[in-house]
């Protein structure tokens, strides 16, 4: 048996036997991007929306600004966040530097653009259809906005999910905040890397085979969601 099948056969064996390395890392990898997403959406969403349909100075650079911001090199957001959650910075008495906490802080703020230029997109083709009806109802601001996203719902799940699929294959942003630290901070591409460079192969191979599944999961979902929709407001 050569090489290559034998170290495929290993990662195939480690996932069939439900290692304990792979689980651990695979569920806190769910939790950092779940949670950093659940926050992506709070913010991103909003904002996006708000981008749509508000008239204020700017809001073309605003919006060119959150488009660009969506290939933010994730290693500068590492180092920022860095900056401030370390003894020195601002935040460094909150003790969050190489804990998971930071590592969602870091993704959060990667996944905020991606979201909101997403969300600004769906909810600006929803706005020009219906901005004159919801202005003759005397619908304020706020409320067109909180209107248009609920009646986007199911067209805002491909952001979420866009999202989502951006946190988990991150890998620069939460090396530099969350240190890699075995049981600790180490998430499926950090230990990709880690594994990789140590010679683990099998390791690396089948934390690549759950990474990929996810994320092809994730699409086919955003996918069928999407078909869905439209097929229900045809």
């Amino acid at each position: 048996m050569s090489m290559f099948t034998s170290t495929f056969a290993d990662a195939l064996a480690l996932l069939a036997t439900f290692d304990a390395r792979v689980g651990e890392i695979v569920w806190l990898s769910l939790k950092v991007s779940g949670g950093a997403v659940m926050l992506g959406t709070l913010i991103g969403l909003p904002l996006g929306a708000c981008l749509a349909v508000g008239r204020f100075p700017g809001k073309h650079a605003a919006s060119v600004l959150i488009n660009g911001l969506m290939g933010l090199p994730s290693v500068v957001v590492g180092v920022v966040v860095y900056l401030f959650l370390s003894r020195s910075g601002p935040l460094g008495d909150f003790g969050l530097l190489y804990t998971p906490a930071a590592m969602v802080v870091a993704q959060t703020l990667l996944v905020i653009p991606l979201m909101a230029a997403i969300a600004r997109q769906v909810v600006e083709d929803v706005w020009q259809r219906y901005a004159e009806e919801l202005q003759v109802m005397c619908f304020s601001w706020w409320q067109s906005v909180t209107t248009l996203l609920y009646d986007c719902r199911h067209s805002l799940m491909v952001a979420v999910l866009a999202g989502l699929g951006r946190a988990m294959s991150e890998v620069g942003a939460v090396m530099i905040v969350g240190g890699n630290i075995d049981r600790s901070t180490r998430v499926m591409t950090t230990a990709i890397a880690l594994e990789t460079s140590k010679g683990d192969l099998p390791l690396a191979i089948a934390l690549g085979l759950v990474l990929i599944l996810l994320i092809l999961a994730l699409n086919a979902f955003a996918f069928l969601l999407r078909q869905w929709a439209m097929r229900r407001y045809d």
